[in-house]
C-alpha cells in the first residue's frame, strides 16, 4: 500500500491541532525544565562514568 505525503501531514497536523488546546503555557514551562534537567544529569552523569573507566584503565 503506497502512502501519500499529504495524507501524513493532514494526520499530523489534525493531531496537533486537537491536542494543542488542551496544554497549559505550565505543562510547556514544566516539561521544557524536566528536559533540561534531564539532559543535564545525562550529560554529567556519561561524563563521570567516562571519567572513571579512563582513570580505571591507566
Amino acid at each position: 500500500m503506497e502512502t501519500n505525503i499529504s495524507l501524513k501531514v493532514g494526520t499530523a497536523s489534525g493531531t496537533i491541532l486537537s491536542v494543542l488546546p488542551n496544554i497549559l503555557s505550565e505543562d510547556i514551562l514544566k516539561t521544557i525544565i524536566l528536559a533540561a534537567l534531564g539532559a543535564l544529569v545525562s550529560f554529567t552523569l556519561s561524563f563521570l562514568l567516562k571519567w572513571l573507566t579512563k582513570s580505571k584503565n591507566k
